[in-house]
């Protein structure tokens, strides 16, 4: 099947690096496993003959098209949709067990579909964590982007993407393709990573709806102090100064120094000094 490079596509034609792919998911025996944008069907080959069911998720008519005729529908469904319209809490519901995801991810949509499966990790009903829907995600995107979403504090490329992924659970790479692997080839190298479905909003006692904008404004310039960057988005450098005393952060900090819990802290210290932030 030809690629369509209006949608990104660039499928996958190793076949070492599709069996350790479909391996990093672990035992799917009795597993329900949900494949973002399956191509003409090279990794999806691999799931169907390890999973109990995976659906397909495949917004190119064509190539759904194509995927019917190549499996036994008992084993694999396709659904020609947008992957960010897809609905996983029910998908999960009916399957009666939290969904493990594969994904070989366009290029130009992978920060909505990250944020898409954040979004989408427990069903709604509960207001704290509700029932799981996901359980973890194999993710296939960007070397670069990649770098990015499993940075540590203090490197370069720790970041909001670094704190917004992990606040929803640990992420970890797990190996780097590089554009021969790929018809047609890409630009880039391709990273795999894994991620596991572990928010910490509960633990860390914070309000994710207030959370994640706050993250969002002490990342928002990379090589500003925490303290200017909180001044930008307005709050007293009187209520700063003392949410960071309180939290023990150094008053010159920047945000790519702290980890997550330091974060939380200082989160927790303005709400108490500050309640606008």
């Amino acid at each position: 099947m030809p690629a369509n490079p209006r949608l990104g596509q660039n499928f996958l034609n190793d076949a070492q690096a599709i069996e350790r792919i479909a391996a990093s998911l672990g035992d799917l025996s009795t597993r329900t496993v949900v494949e973002i944008g399956p191509g003409a069907g090279a990794i999806t080959s691999a799931l169907v003959a390890r999973a109990a069911h995976v659906l397909a998720v495949e917004l190119d008519p064509g190539l759904a098209a194509h995927l019917r005729t190549r499996f036994p529908p008992g084993l694999l469904t396709v659904l020609q949709q947008n992957v960010l319209t897809f609905d996983f809490a029910a998908a999960s519901a009916a399957a009666g067990q939290p969904l493990l995801v594969f994904g070989n991810l366009p290029y130009y949509i992978t920060s909505q579909i990250l944020l898409k499966l954040a979004a989408s990790h427990a069903a709604p009903e509960s207001p704290v964590l509700g029932r799981a829907v996901l359980d973890r995600a194999v993710l296939m995107v960007q070397r670069e982007v990649a770098d990015r979403i499993t940075a540590l504090p203090g490197s370069r490329d720790y970041g909001l993407l670094s704190v917004t992924v992990q606040m929803y659970g640990p992420a970890e790479s797990l190996f780097t393709l590089p554009p021969s692997s790929f018809s047609p080839p890409p630009d880039v190298h391709s990273t795999v990573f894994r991620w596991r479905f572990a928010p910490r909003f509960a633990e860390l006692s914070l309000h994710e709806s207030t959370f994640l904008p706050f993250v969002r404004k002490v990342f928002a310039q990379k090589r500003k102090t925490l303290a200017n960057n909180l001044r930008a988005a307005g709050i007293p450098p009187a209520a700063i100064a003392a949410a960071l005393a309180s939290a023990v952060i150094h008053p010159q900090a920047r945000a790519e120094a702290l980890p997550i819990e330091a974060l939380a802290r200082l989160w927790h210290a303005l709400q108490a000094t500050y309640s606008a932030a």
